[in-house]
């Protein structure tokens, strides 16, 4: 079924189309993106040679009566990250290292788990199957002993390899959701067509091929997310796309804005609560974060914009201090972290808008706009936004 364009006169989209053109010069002036869409994925036979290099080393110490180690860039420290305005957060060239050693009390355990997991990749890769995070964990859950111990582990094998995380054949259950003007095919072949109606469908784990987009509007919580459906916002503004990763965003969702960006070059919207943990969400989809920073090129979008909520729209719409939250001891914290950031100096506006914050110690949900009007954030703050250009 066609999609059928019921949303507003295109003069609504005047702004919006300028913001666009702006993007694509920008993207112009900077030499553009790769024609393959941006995502630098590795072939079967470069994952496997990664995966042989790796053992082969194992061997060797051990024909030398060595104790085997594996070397891992530390993702955990800031002094091996460093910021370019175009990609975001990755790693230095030359960044410190931590050492997993066979032999140590405190790393066996993890080291034997490394080899473990690098075996079940080889044998995916190796026979063109696909596993979930979740089937690698049952494979030996007593080994294991929790989910977030195989998904760290992932992490740093792909690190180690060097090889983005869908290259080792290992998936993970979408929790992120898409509405809109959107249709794509599915690895398997199956097409989708998402509405414009109240309902969402899952985030693809991977996805061939998009077709219809305009624009993107990033919704950090469900409720919110739900409530625009219901409000059959998409409908009204047609064409247009909503995401939502359910508060953090996941790896699948992140990967979809990154693919929605490098097919079509739309602008994307991010829509938070005014708080330190829904810009550091924002923050997230446009810089990456340092646990991901090695795959920085697949995962980032630069040019996502803040539409709201601002704390300066606080003020600006008289909302009731009521209805604000103050910030806790643990909110000024991570505002404190996330204003020290390298990005932040790029981004003047965003720093005004967290300082506004900050001298107010107060913070604001979205759902804060109903005390104007309980569908005031679907006919009347978003529309606005869009058409008058309120994103910084």
């Amino acid at each position: 079924m066609a999609f059928a364009p019921v949303g507003p006169e295109a003069s609504f989209f005047e702004v919006l189309d300028q913001h666009r053109a702006s993007l694509l010069a920008a993207l112009r002036r900077g030499g553009g993106e790769p024609a393959d869409g941006g995502t630098r994925l590795a072939s079967s036979s470069e994952v496997l040679a990664s995966i042989e290099s790796v053992i082969q080393d194992v061997l060797t110490s051990l024909a030398r009566n060595k104790a085997p180690v594996f070397t891992i860039d530390n993702r955990s420290s800031w002094e091996n990250i460093k910021f370019e305005d175009s990609v975001g957060l990755q790693m230095v060239p030359h960044c410190t290292r931590r050492k997993i050693k066979s032999d140590s009390p405190k790393s066996v355990k993890n080291f034997a788990l490394i080899l473990k997991i690098l075996s079940i990749i080889y044998k995916l890769v190796q026979s063109n199957t696909h596993a979930t995070k979740r089937d690698i964990y049952y494979t030996d859950s007593q080994l294991f002993g929790n989910q977030t111990v195989v998904d760290n582990i992932i992490n740093d094998i792909s690190c180690m390899l060097k090889v983005p995380r869908m290259s080792l054949h290992i998936s993970s259950t979408s929790k992120g959701l898409i509405a809109g003007n959107l249709r794509y095919i599915e690895e398997d072949g199956t097409k989708v067509h998402c509405t414009c109606g109240t309902t969402a469908v899952a985030v693809p784990s991977n996805i061939q091929g998009i077709r219809n987009a305009k624009f993107l509007l990033i919704v950090e919580k469900d409720a919110t997310f739900q409530r625009l459906l219901d409000d059959n916002f998409c409908n009204r503004m047609s064409p247009c796309i909503m995401v939502t990763g359910k508060g953090v965003p996941d790896l699948n969702t992140r990967l979809l804005v990154k693919k929605l960006w490098d097919t079509f070059h739309i602008p994307v919207f991010t829509l938070v609560d005014a708080d330190p943990h829904g810009i550091e969400i924002m923050c997230i989809y446009k810089y990456g974060s340092m646990a991901m920073s090695f795959e920085a090129h697949n995962l980032t979008v630069p040019a996502i914009r803040w539409l709201g909520l601002l704390p300066s729209d606080i003020k600006r719409l008289n909302i009731p201090r009521d209805t604000l939250i103050p910030l806790t001891k643990r909110d000024q914290m991570k505002l404190d972290s996330v204003l020290k950031r390298p990005y932040v100096t790029c981004q003047p506006f965003w720093r005004k808008e967290m300082e506004i914050m900050a001298d107010s110690k107060m913070k604001a949900e979205i759902q804060a706009l109903t005390f104007l009007s309980s569908d005031y954030l679907s006919r009347v703050y978003l529309p606005n936004k869009l058409k008058f250009g309120g994103w910084i």
